[in-house]
């Protein structure tokens, strides 16, 4: 299992975000979509005890939430096809929002992310 960032759409150049190699895995990555004429901006890090992306979709004169198809890109781009992630549903009085168009990704270092059986989850998986 590993937590890993596309090195080459490292952005270092952005007056707020930029990173450089010197981060590891935390920084700006923008990678092309795979819905045509897209961009995603993801913000990766990797401390706290758990590995985060956040994920913004834009195509140069507008922004709008990622669809579910560049999330499992971003989610296969970031982890190994058999790590486990998630994206949570916190409760509404931890609701955090500093973005509209923004949704996450996050994993734990320690210990593993219970999952359902894979009868009930694998017909609706495959078609990801």
């Amino acid at each position: 299992m590993a937590f890993h960032v596309p090195a080459l759409a490292r952005d270092t150049t952005h007056p707020l975000m930029r990173s450089d190699r010197g981060d590891g895995n935390n920084g700006l990555f923008m990678v092309e979509s795979p819905e045509p004429s897209w961009t995603l901006w993801c913000i990766a890090s990797d401390g706290s005890d758990w590995e985060h992306v956040s994920v913004h979709a834009h195509n140069g004169s507008c922004s709008r939430i990622p669809n579910w198809r560049e999330m499992v890109y971003v989610k296969r781009l970031f982890w190994d096809d058999e790590d486990v992630a998630v994206q949570f549903h916190p409760r509404r009085s931890e609701y955090v929002n500093c973005h509209p168009h923004v949704l996450h990704i996050w994993r734990p270092t320690r210990g593993d992310i219970p999952t359902p059986p894979p009868e009930l989850i694998g017909p609706l998986m495959s078609r990801a």
